[in-house]
């Protein structure tokens, strides 16, 4: 089973460009999917509906999106009809098996004033796969603030972590007539944490290894698959500053997969792909067997 994480910057490639079509080719071919920075109606790519045309690029797969807002952008009357124009952005989830149960988690944020923030979230989809059901999440935390991704850090390994007792989106659905579905302990997330490995909020969320045993495999963390399978370096720069990206320094990692304790030991082989040029960021894969 593939996995793919990509940030795809609401379709805008280092070459400044919005193509769709880059974006579908580099995560074709994945069994689940986990794209950020999906948008509607996004002044900076013409307004465009991106969850339409992904829709359309990769018509075989089953897709959930969650808007984290939406703004009114030219909302108005035509001929006595409302018509509602919304700029939205969020996460998407497309799986080759039909997706079972999904929400959107809006994650903790605070007010700013120097520099734009808006409300994050990370969208959750109950996924029946070769290794059991699995929740699968599309995860992308604040930019600014280590202090504010620490809370949504909290937050979301609550939800992570609390699932079969919260019971997820839908539970007690015997009431109306419908099967109960299952509350798998397994999950994987994915997405642009904007944070650097070993940072405290990475901490809060993947532990801290001991300096004899290395990093424990506990219930309550959940696994960082990069350093379960040893990958190091440059292998796993996810984020090109496309200011400046030919300078080292501005390459960084800041896009992860984890999953559950229990899905470690299915992990084979992680990478990213260091040849896509469809955003600002490179899609990270994981296989697990």
């Amino acid at each position: 089973m593939k996995l793919v994480t990509y940030n795809i910057q609401y379709g805008i490639g280092l070459d400044g460009q919005y193509d769709v079509g880059r974006i579908a080719d580099a995560v074709r071919g994945a069994d689940v999917i986990a794209l950020q920075e999906v948008t509607r109606n996004n002044p900076r790519n013409g307004g465009c509906d991106m969850v339409a045309e992904i829709g359309e690029a990769l018509p075989d797969y089953f897709a959930v999106y969650g808007s984290n807002f939406e703004a009114n952008i030219g909302s108005h009357l035509d001929n006595g009809r409302a018509v509602t124009k919304t700029f939205q952005l969020g996460n998407m989830v497309l799986s080759k098996t039909p997706i079972h149960l999904s929400r959107n988690l809006l994650l903790p944020r605070s007010r700013s004033f120097e520099m734009m923030n808006f409300q994050r979230g990370a969208l959750e989809a109950l996924i029946e796969t070769p290794l059991g059901f699995i929740r699968f999440y599309s995860i992308h935390l604040d930019h600014r603030s280590p202090v504010e991704r620490a809370s949504q850090i909290q937050f979301l390994r609550r939800r992570l972590l609390n699932y079969a007792l919260e019971g997820g989106a839908l539970s007690g659905v015997a009431e109306i007539g419908l099967p109960e579905l299952p509350h798998p302990e397994a999950f994987v997330g994915m997405g642009d944490f904007n944070m650097l490995a070993g940072s405290p909020e990475y901490v809060e969320l993947a532990g801290r290894p001991d300096h004899e045993f290395g990093m424990p495999l506990t219930a309550d963390f959940a696994v960082d698959a990069a350093l379960r399978l040893n990958a190091t370096g440059d292998d796993l720069i996810s984020w090109v500053d496309p200011k400046q990206p030919t300078d080292p320094s501005r390459h960084k990692r800041i896009d992860y997969i984890f999953t559950s304790a229990s899905l470690a030991r299915s992990l084979q082989r992680l990478w990213v792909d260091r040849h896509a040029v469809g955003s600002d960021h490179l899609p990270v894969w994981v296989e697990l067997g």
